[in-house]
């Protein structure tokens, strides 16, 4: 049996933002966050609502999920997975994308 990665790492998404890979970006962090600093072509959806808006997934698409540091990002992947979606959380989160892959970003 073959176990999928349950992270990808902020270059490998970089990778597939530059591709024509169809995939859904989730922001699971809160709406203030989101506010302060995202990344782009990317869907809202706090963690606590996940559950209940999992159904506005393409489940034909992979979906990448962060946060902040990619703990509550981890989480999502984990939900998503056992519900039937192909789920990644972007290790490190925004933080790590900010200072690896773009670092103008805002950081807090």
């Amino acid at each position: 049996m073959r176990i999928e990665p349950l992270e990808i790492s902020p270059q490998a998404l970089d990778e597939m933002l530059r591709s024509e890979e169809p995939f859904h970006l989730v922001d699971v962090r809160a709406g203030w966050e989101h506010e302060l600093v995202a990344l782009p072509d990317n869907l809202l959806i706090p963690l606590h609502t996940l559950g209940a808006r999992a159904h506005e997934l393409d489940r034909g698409k992979k979906i990448v999920v962060y946060c902040h540091h990619g703990v509550r990002s981890y989480m999502a992947a984990v939900a998503l997975r056992e519900a039937g979606f192909e789920a990644l959380s972007l290790a490190g989160g925004i933080d790590r994308w900010a200072a690896e892959i773009d670092p103008s970003m805002k950081r807090y």
